[in-house]
């Protein structure tokens, strides 16, 4: 970074105004703390969502006029709140924690939020927050995701989870295994994919028809897919895809308007 830490937390009080611009964007990093199966840390969707900001600033960062807030870790978990170590907030304190963030950031030089989420279970709570802090505080606001949900239409890359890999499966294993491999233990990896719910062919995962579903309704062990198909090497293609796809999002970001 040719101008110094493009971290919004860093700069003192005096910098805020003098560094930031119109044009500048800010991006806000989303994840939870939530169980990810035997395998995985509670920080999985933290971790990913984080490490990707950190990335992109540090990459894209003077190009695009990125800015990174301090990621959000407690956010809308409850469909793991069945397991020991999940800590997440309900609805209505996520949607207030969002409008509070949108008031702040009101103020700065620059009207451009994007949040980057790490996490499914936000993302229909993240599209309320667009519109309401759209309508709420003027400010010009967008959901990315690393990839895109399977439960919220996102597509699945081939047939080896039936399209059930949506929790601590191969992709989401592969991707801590090449950010974090320390945290993970694949000698307690297992494939746990709901196959009788593959076969369906509207309610399901990626189906006309959305459902409520708590992970322990799925898998015992909290594992919506199969991490053993997991591979470091897998991780590393998949990263880079993600930072070019991510990237490139955020270059349209950067150049929004609206038509009038």
């Amino acid at each position: 970074m040719s101008g110094g830490s493009r971290r919004l937390a860093d700069l003192r009080a005096p910098e805020v105004l003098d560094r930031l611009t119109p044009s500048s964007v800010l991006l806000q990093p989303v994840g939870a703390i939530e169980q990810h199966g035997p395998h995985l840390p509670l920080s999985t969707d933290l971790l990913i969502a984080d490490a990707l900001a950190e990335a992109l600033v540090d990459e894209r960062g003077d190009e695009l006029d990125l800015w990174l807030l301090p990621p959000l870790a407690y956010t809308k978990s409850n469909e793991h709140a069945w397991a020991p170590g999940t800590i997440w907030l309900s609805s209505q304190t996520m949607l207030s924690v969002l409008d509070d963030l949108g008031r702040c950031v009101a103020t700065l030089p620059t009207k451009r939020l994007a949040f980057l989420n790490g996490h499914g279970g936000n993302t229909a709570l993240l599209a309320v927050a667009n519109r309401e802090l759209r309508v709420a505080h003027g400010l010009m606001t967008f959901l990315l995701h690393p990839s895109q949900p399977r439960d919220s239409g996102g597509a699945t890359e081939d047939d080896d989870e039936l399209g059930m890999g949506v929790h601590a499966g191969r992709d989401e294993t592969s991707i801590v295994l090449h950010l974090r491999p320390e945290l993970v233990d694949m000698s307690l990896a297992t494939r746990s994919v709901p196959e009788a719910m593959a076969a369906r062919e509207r309610v399901k995962f990626g189906g006309d028809v959305a459902f409520g579903w708590s992970s322990d309704d799925l898998a015992a062990n909290g594992v919506i897919g199969d991490p053993t198909l997991a591979s470091a090497e897998r991780g590393a293609r998949l990263w880079k895809g993600i930072k070019r796809s991510v990237g490139d999002a955020l270059a349209e970001v950067a150049a929004f308007e609206f038509p009038r």
